[in-house]
């Protein structure tokens, strides 16, 4: 199993910064989200202050970027790191599409799938030399001039991989890309009864091995050395469970333990704008639903029985201003964890 951990984004130096004490810490990869800040331009830092370590983001939001834009983007940042970039797209939900970005909503899992061969189309056309022409419903691109077509000779191909929570999108992963996100709100039962059957759905269409499919996240991760640092994990940890949980777009996770009634809760609290009400609606038990809680010590057990052979990468859950949190002895004992993944 690989480990994971985010990157402070808000300063482009302390992220270049942060990214090299965490390869130092023996992280295997270096997370950005795309909250606040632009996922890509902290890496362009990590990209050329680390030597080691996979830099992917998690996720950048798809539709309000032009496929063209990502393909640039990525191939830059592919070719700064010498071939340790993968690049996490997501749909966000409409509301943020609409409201926040003002980029107009359709059906997202067909216009991802376009969107996924668009890129491999211009990035095939900047390898190979020839025209471009990708005509598809959502995108078409067909204008390549040769002074707009950036070297392309030794650069690795890039891997994609989308976040994914739903079985429309679950499909898609297994189908079209390199790897899944999923989501930190996602419990074991719902990895074995949705995600994993839908993946292989994909996969099987496309006649791919799991082995060279990437499963990344799937939960939380409450620990530090002591039983005050988890008590203050665990409650960074709850309110996020309540939050994400508000919105409808994941209420599948509850129905997966008929727990149908908590989102419904949650959602109406969130109309009211009643966010610090949140957190008070999630008992320890349903917590335990989405994290391996535990001391340093333990931990490591927790997210076997949690993860084991279901997950590839496990991300670590803390803010990102925090820096890297877990210490080596630890960290090998998880990378020893067993996991089906075996490179792109």
């Amino acid at each position: 199993m690989r480990i994971a951990t985010g990157i402070v984004d808000a300063d482009l130096r302390r992220a270049a910064r942060a990214a090299r004490a965490a390869e130092d810490a023996g992280y295997d990869v270096v997370l950005t989200m795309e909250n606040r800040h632009d996922p890509f331009l902290p890496l362009a830092g990590a990209a050329i202050t680390t030597s080691r370590v996979t830099l992917a983001t998690s996720v950048a939001i798809a539709f309000p970027r032009s496929p063209m834009v990502v393909a640039n983007v990525a191939h830059d940042l592919q070719v700064a790191s010498e071939g340790r970039f993968v690049l996490g797209l997501g749909t966000q939900v409409k509301g943020h599409n609409e409201r926040r970005f003002s980029v107009p909503w359709s059906a997202p899992a067909p216009r991802l799938e376009e969107y996924v061969q668009a890129l491999r189309a211009i990035w095939a056309c900047w390898r190979d030399g020839g025209p471009l022409e990708f005509q598809g419903e959502h995108y078409r691109f067909t204008l390549m001039p040769p002074n707009f077509r950036p070297p392309a000779e030794g650069v690795a191909p890039i891997p994609v991989t989308i976040a994914a929570v739903g079985a429309a999108m679950l499909r898609l992963a297994g189908r079209r890309c390199d790897g899944v996100r999923l989501h930190p709100f996602c419990t074991r039962r719902y990895l074995e009864t949705v995600v994993l059957p839908e993946l292989g759905k994909g996969l099987a269409r496309a006649g791919r091995p799991r082995e060279r499919f990437e499963v990344s996240g799937g939960g939380f991760l409450c620990t530090g050395p002591d039983e005050e640092s988890v008590a203050r994990a665990v409650e960074w940890v709850r309110y996020r469970v309540a939050f994400y949980g508000s919105t409808r777009t994941y209420f599948p996770v509850w129905e997966a333990h008929g727990l149908e009634d908590l989102g419904h809760r949650l959602h109406r609290l969130s109309v009211e704008g009643a966010w610090d009400r949140l957190a008070g609606c999630i008992s320890d038990d349903v917590l335990r639903l989405f994290a391996a809680v535990g001391t340093h010590d333990v931990i490591a057990g927790e997210v076997a029985a949690r993860y084991g052979g279901l997950v590839d990468v496990v991300n670590e859950t803390q803010p990102t201003d925090t820096g890297p949190g877990l210490p080596p002895d630890l960290l090998q004992d998880l990378r020893a964890i067993p996991c089906p993944f075996a490179g792109f």
